[in-house]
């Protein structure tokens, strides 16, 4: 289950982080997030209003959930409803929108969003399966995700790992789009990673806005909805048909292999506190001579922060000097590894990202 806050993050990525060699451009489900919040967005979404009901920090009550309970109410929220929205994504100065179609039927869930600023784009999803086209380009991409939702890995990893690495509070209530939700904030209890504010709708669980926290609970980036219709008259088979249409698209399925890091000649020989490694596979770009010089990404997770590694091989061209770069909550970090060139990136501390670059290292 992919949930709708997880495709606005995919749909606003504005840096790929995958490119193909064959000069068609990036690969859209990369992960880098170009996102920002101005100060008109900030009152439409009514980041100031007061809470109702707020509880002090120092006074905090304790949690009627606990954090994997709280976090598995969000996960499976779109599980029950219907619903299309105008969902906002922002941080620093840039903001994008999305328009999202949602349905489910207890069996297959199906989901369409559609980018109403940058360049045109849509993505529709299937349960796993996920095809967005790109109308500029007259390109569509077909991929299979084994992981989705909000927070992709969360049913994945030991339910004792979660708590030992966030503590959970709940700070009020608040109106979001029209409806009352329960504010909740999910904090690290280390340096390794960010903290989350998250508001969830009280009757069902939705999360409708959600906020990326950093150092001193500094706001990094911002999902929210500025306008959401519950239990809205989506059409599945409209959906199912929107998603077979292709005409007049070259069509791209990126081929993918499940592998291992010393499969292909790599080890970590260390590991990062709480993370574990959710996959692992190669990308076949059509253009590779070589098993060892077709690009590799790992990807892990702790649950609620990922982190994905790019391992290729080294082009002058391209690479040169290490590059860091930030993109709200989401941070990059690109080095040189031998022959072969390194990108970690996702949306964690700095520190964490040098801290997984510094644990691989090659074995042949």
């Amino acid at each position: 289950m992919v949930s709708h806050l997880s495709f606005g993050r995919l749909l606003s990525r504005g840096v790929d982080s995958t490119r193909t060699r064959s000069g068609r451009g990036a690969y859209p489900g990369a992960r880098l997030q170009p996102w920002s919040g101005l100060v008109l967005v900030a009152l439409v979404l009514g980041l100031w209003q007061p809470l109702v009901q707020a509880q002090s920090q120092s006074g905090a009550a304790v949690p009627t959930r606990s954090v994997n309970e709280w976090l598995v109410r969000m996960q499976e929220a779109s599980r029950q409803r219907a619903y299309t929205g105008t969902l906002v994504v922002s941080a620093g100065s840039v903001m994008s929108a999305s328009r999202i179609w949602h349905v489910c039927d207890g069996v297959q869930q199906m989901e369409r969003i559609e980018t109403l600023t940058g360049a045109p784009r849509t993505t529709i999803r299937r349960n796993n399966e996920v095809i967005t086209f790109v109308p500029d380009a007259k390109t569509a991409w077909i991929e299979e995700r084994e992981s989705l939702g909000l927070f992709p890995d969360l049913l994945r990893t030991p339910a004792n790992a979660i708590p030992k690495y966030y503590e959970v509070r709940e700070t009020g209530v608040q109106r979001v789009a029209g409806y009352l939700a329960d504010v909740v904030e999910i904090l690290p209890r280390d340096p390794l990673r960010f903290g989350f504010r998250i508001w969830s709708e009280q009757k069902t669980g939705l999360v409708v806005k959600l906020q990326t926290l950093g150092e001193k609970g500094a706001v990094l980036e911002q999902l929210a909805y500025s306008e959401l219709q519950l239990d809205a008259p989506v059409r599945m088979d409209k959906l199912r048909k929107m998603m077979k249409d292709t005409r007049g698209y070259e069509v791209y399925r990126p081929m993918v292999r499940k592998t291992t890091p010393e499969a292909e000649g790599w080890q970590f020989k260390d590991v990062v506190p709480g993370f574990l490694r959710m996959s692992c596979h190669t990308r076949d770009t059509g253009e590779a001579n070589e098993v060892s010089s077709v690009p590799m990404q790992c990807i892990f997770s702790d649950g609620l922060a990922s982190v994905s590694l790019f391992v290729e091989p080294l082009d002058a061209r391209r690479h040169g000097a290490e590059t860091n770069a930030v993109m709200g909550a989401t941070h990059s970090l690109g080095m040189r590894l031998g022959n072969h060139w390194l990108t970690v990136l996702g949306e964690v501390p700095p520190v964490t990202l040098q801290r997984f670059a510094q644990a691989l290292q090659r074995t042949r």
